[in-house]
């Protein structure tokens, strides 16, 4: 599973990188995370407003840090 966090390094994408390491800890998944800081990236990938998650090349939540259940059930529909 690949999976990448967008944003800028600011709090709130800090914060949603730590929940996918928890919940990807908490359900003893493998990933490849990767964490996206670069804004030319970041505008390419069609994020405007950080966060952004993406799963398998899939983009799921942009602008917003969900919910920690949120997380858990977009890794768990990749597996």
């Amino acid at each position: 599973m690949d999976i990448k966090v967008y944003g800028t390094g600011c709090m709130r994408c800090n914060n949603l990188h730590k929940t996918v390491l928890n919940v990807l800890a908490e359900l003893d998944v493998v990933a490849n995370v990767q964490k996206v800081q670069d804004m030319a990236e970041i505008t390419s990938a069609g994020v405007m407003s950080p966060p952004g998650l993406e799963i398998n090349g899939d983009m799921k939540i942009v602008g917003r840090v969900p919910k920690l259940e949120t997380v858990k059930e977009l890794i768990k529909a990749e597996l």
